[in-house]
């Protein structure tokens, strides 16, 4: 048998050789993508500079407001994205990956080049701080859900149920803020309401295996009602003393909140957002590098193997859907003890399904599933921002741009996502 080359090396007669599948689908996209971008500059070109304001008045020093030709740096950037674009068909004709940095600066670039677009003309600066800003604080709930999923769906379990856990957090978190008025109670309370959620979940899907989407699926309508029917009939009549929570108040780091665009964005923010990035590294930490996350993980891919060694697995499962639901229960808090001081009707409005899509832009991941909510969340103050600045763009499409975004990132730039092996199939033990 003679040897064989894989990838530009020799193998040896009867080594085992391994061939990776290179597609065009992330070729495909970003051409799609600065398609769809140079058809926007040519049907609606926009005379006029663009403002960009850096800096807020009580940084360290101030930066001076970036004045650009709208036009100019439109079709400059889409230039820089046309050669990302290159590069990528580049690679995937070499039978190589696209790297990561090339569709991230080729979003980059194309997101400059929108703004300066849609800026271009108006009067008013384009303020960063305050784009990042809302970006990061709309993303707090979006972030705690994908960790929330990764968690449980890491065992085996699909938690489709993420819109759920933060809807019950949410209106938990109001009353037990407002008869207490205390914000930590409200944070405590959304844990253990959407922890109880996740048991639900945990005991039809687990315990009786039942279809694990049709559980997930019936508890969102669910909780849908029934807070609903409560908001409706007890929240309302008694807004006082039952729907009017004390809200956390933003903790500023000295010195550090005063540096130049990040200070504002990173180092102003309320508890919650603070938790967020300790809560990440915390999940990451305990699912690569704890014994308890290498049995999490381990009857996620073979359950059967892992009870061979004594894990027990639908204990591990159990465990893992409870702290999954406290997780949910944290993001759900956040939009009534720290967005606005109360609850409505619906007030999640799909955030837990986006929440699940980002977690699986993220393929599984704690960190990757963080950053995906922070894209998803900018996608949405976005349209905030545009139209402070009186940008012409439509607010229907704005309203559109962060489901665009999801279906742009699962279903194009995602690239291969592999779900735990075991994932929606029950166990049972022999």
């Amino acid at each position: 048998m003679s040897a064989a080359t894989v990838d530009g090396t020799t193998a040896a007669p009867d080594a085992p050789r391994t061939l990776s599948t290179v597609t065009w689908k992330t070729s495909i996209s970003l051409g799609v993508v600065l398609a769809l971008y140079a058809l926007l500059l040519v049907l609606a070109p926009h005379e006029g500079s663009a403002r960009f304001a850096l800096s807020t008045p009580t940084d360290f020093f101030q930066i001076p407001v970036y004045v650009v030709p709208g036009m100019a740096t439109a079709w400059i950037c889409g230039a820089l994205a046309a050669v990302m674009v290159a590069l990528s068909v580049g690679a995937t004709r070499r039978a190589r990956r696209t790297s990561v940095w090339v569709p991230s600066v080729f979003a980059a670039v194309l997101l400059v080049g929108f703004l300066a677009w849609a800026a271009a003309g108006s009067p008013r600066d384009l303020s960063v701080v305050g784009l990042l800003g809302g970006a990061l604080v709309l993303s707090v709930p979006l972030v705690y859900g994908a960790l929330s999923g990764v968690i449980g769906e890491r065992s085996g379990t699909i938690n489709i149920a993420i819109e759920s856990q933060l809807l019950a957090g949410a209106f938990t978190a109001a009353i037990a803020g407002s008869l207490t008025k205390s914000p930590w109670v409200g944070l405590l309370a959304a844990m253990a309401a959407a922890a109880l959620v996740a048991l639900v979940l945990a005991v039809f899907t687990i315990t009786y295996r039942v279809n694990q989407i049709i559980v997930g699926v019936v508890l969102n309508v669910l909780v849908i009602g029934l807070t609903s029917f409560f908001y409706s009939l007890v929240l309302v009549p008694n807004t006082a003393t039952l729907n009017t929570t004390v809200r956390f108040e933003r903790i500023p780091i000295p010195l550090l909140d005063r540096i130049p665009v990040i200070g504002p964005v990173l180092f102003d923010q309320t508890i919650i957002v603070y938790l967020m990035f300790v809560i990440v590294a915390v999940v990451w930490y305990a699912l690569f590098r704890t014994r308890w996350g290498l049995r999490l993980r381990a009857v996620g891919e073979h359950p059967r193997a892992a009870d061979t060694v004594g894990v027990d697995v639908l204990r591990t499962r159990y465990r893992a859907l409870l702290v999954a639901g406290a997780v949910g229960g944290m993001g759900g808090a956040f939009y009534t003890v720290v967005s606005i001081n109360q609850f409505n009707r619906e007030m999640t409005a799909g955030a837990g399904f986006i929440a699940l899509a980002a977690m699986i832009f993220g393929k599984w991941d704690p960190v990757r599933a963080a950053l995906a909510g922070l894209l998803f969340g900018f996608a949405t103050n976005l349209q905030n921002v545009l139209s402070v600045v009186g940008s012409p763009v439509p607010s229907q499409f704005m309203l559109m741009l962060p489901y665009i975004v999801t279906l742009f990132a699962v279903a194009g730039l995602v690239g291969r996502s592999r779900p735990p092996a075991a994932l929606a199939t029950p166990y049972t033990k022999e």
